[in-house]
């Protein structure tokens, strides 16, 4: 393998272990709120701990996405550039491609959506003690699916450029031009 095939191998493994450490440091650290009354008594309010994991959440979506893009833009995005023989290693890239952006949208989505929900807090005091107010808070397991789709992408991405480069590699790096019939005139 070329080294330049291996630097963006190892570069994207760097940038998902990073955004998979990421994502499971927010899991560990999602914000929880307690409802507190004021010193009066008067009303209650609630009371948000660490807003850390926002942080560590938009962190690993920033990570993964530039995982992504590198590994997207390293192999021309499947779809673009000259043409690989058929065989075996075009058809494990391809599956692995539609794969691996499929997990990139899911753990995508539950980084984004933990870190707005973690951000969001309820701003509101209700004036009867005994009608606490409902505190806005991440539900458990959702930076943990993150997580766990950033792994998966990893994985995929990894396995796809590996089987990318060696269908392109099949081509002798130039475009296939394929078996053609010949439709010129016989004369």
């Amino acid at each position: 393998m070329a080294s330049g095939k291996i630097i963006v191998l190892v570069l994207v493994l760097v940038l998902d272990v990073i955004a998979f450490g990421l994502a499971i440091a927010a899991e560990r650290r999602r914000s929880t709120a307690k409802v507190v009354s004021d010193s009066e008594k008067n009303y209650t309010y609630c009371q948000y701990d660490s807003d850390i994991s926002t942080g560590y959440g938009v962190g690993a979506f920033f990570l993964l996405l530039a995982s992504q893009m590198i590994v997207t833009v390293a192999s021309r995005c499947f779809c673009c550039g000259p043409a690989m023989k058929p065989g075996g290693s075009r058809a494990c890239a391809l599956i692995l491609f539609l794969f691996c952006w499929l997990t990139f949208i899911i753990s995508e989505a539950c980084l984004l959506a933990g870190s707005v929900t973690n951000a969001y807090h309820t701003k509101y005091r209700t004036l009867f003690v005994n009608d606490p107010p409902t505190c806005e808070m991440v539900r458990k397991g959702v930076f943990a699916a993150g997580a766990a789709f950033v792994f998966f992408t990893a994985i995929l991405s990894e396995f796809y450029y590996i089987s990318f480069s060696k269908a392109r590699d099949a081509t002798g790096g130039g475009s296939y031009g394929g078996a053609s019939i010949g439709m010129s005139n016989y004369s």
